[in-house]
């Protein structure tokens, strides 16, 4: 991929997301939210592109994918007004469909088209599936890793606006704000476990999973920048005070320290 190449994505993008504003107000905050998410994941893989000194074609793949990762949220949201994949559409799905009947890909080399079709397919998926070459893997980790960075950032923002003013909050909450969580959801951070996301059931739930994205994260350079920013903490904020939480909390943080010192 060249520096023209990228451009043309970028102008692409811009004009596909222009096509869903309107003039309901509720639907266009949330466009938004995702428009600028883009960007900002766009940040987030050049930083973990220059950490990890990616070649320069590795890194235009790397920004066009985090672009393009989630096209597919703003037909989502338009025609079903949720970003909740199991109550409307698989967003990756989706997207993929989305990139390959408007050709936008056509023009690069068919292994580079695969790449970014596979990443974009995967980088919300459960686990990346095994058997892919390592070139298709190296780009699905990348976009796993700087999608949770800039994710961890606005849910910590939006549970923070939610505290302070829910009157006012404009953004969809998927999931009830009960002051419980599910007992399965701690079983299965404090066992390692990949949390099934058809299994939360409260707001808090959430917030539970995104500790629980630490034992997904790829790449030591995004677990120093979780732990400089005080991500972990910052959620941590919102969920009530008790023995389970406080166990969760020892656990993640041990986790982290640990690959960050051992270098894996």
């Amino acid at each position: 991929m060249n520096d023209q190449q990228l451009i043309h994505f970028n102008k692409w993008f811009d004009a596909y997301v222009a096509s869903y504003y309107g003039d309901d107000d509720y639907v266009n905050a949330n466009l938004k939210l995702k428009e600028d998410h883009s960007r900002r994941v766009c940040d987030e893989m050049d930083y973990l592109a220059e950490q990890l000194d990616l070649p320069d074609n590795h890194r235009r793949t790397a920004h066009a994918i985090a672009l393009l990762h989630d096209i597919a949220r703003f037909p989502q949201f338009a025609e079903h007004r949720t970003y909740h994949d199991p109550r409307s559409i698989n967003h990756c799905t989706l997207a993929v469909q989305i990139l390959t009947e408007n050709k936008i890909l056509r023009p690069l080399a068919p292994t580079e088209r695969e790449i970014i079709l596979k990443a974009v397919e995967f980088h919300g998926a459960k686990e990346i599936p095994a058997g892919l070459d390592a070139d298709t893997l190296l780009f699905c980790k990348l976009i796993r890793d700087a999608d949770k960075l800039d994710i961890y950032r606005v849910m910590i923002e939006n549970y923070r606006l939610h505290r302070d003013d829910p009157d006012s909050f404009y953004l969809e909450v998927e999931l009830p704000d009960d002051p419980y969580y599910s007992p399965q959801v701690i079983d299965d951070i404090l066992s390692e476990r990949n949390v099934d996301y058809t299994r939360l059931k409260t707001w808090n739930d959430m917030k539970l999973i995104n500790l629980a994205w630490i034992y997904d994260v790829n790449f030591i350079p995004t677990l120093k920048r979780i732990k400089q920013k005080r991500f972990l903490e910052q959620v941590l904020e919102f969920l009530p005070d008790t023995e389970d939480i406080r166990k969760i909390r020892q656990k993640v943080f041990a986790c982290v320290d640990s690959r960050i010192a051992q270098g894996k």
